[in-house]
């Protein structure tokens, strides 16, 4: 058995690995789809109203929603957050 990794936390093993950035940015991208998904539900909006009000395609707002695609702008994130009565808050810690 390797006990290269017993007693270090997870990220080090992600870091070590590599893949640590990629992980927490899909991690962060899960719960900003969630969020942006519960806000939709709880002010009954379609996806079409939805990408509507962001001014965007659906298919954007798709990938918006699809929290295994990481990428995505600040400005698309400041537009769904606009659309469901929201504020985007960004911050470094």
């Amino acid at each position: 058995m390797n006990k290269k990794h017993v007693g270090s936390d997870f990220d080090d093993f992600l870091k070590e690995d590599g893949i640590y950035e990629q992980v927490q940015a899909v991690a962060i991208k899960r719960v900003i789809a969630y969020q942006i998904a519960k806000e939709m539900k709880e002010k009954k909006l379609s996806k079409t109203e939805m990408a509507s009000r962001m001014k965007t395609s659906r298919a954007a707002l798709e990938r918006l929603l699809d929290p295994e695609n990481a990428s995505i702008t600040l400005i698309t994130l400041e537009r769904a957050a606009s659309a469901v009565g929201k504020k985007l808050k960004v911050q470094l810690a």
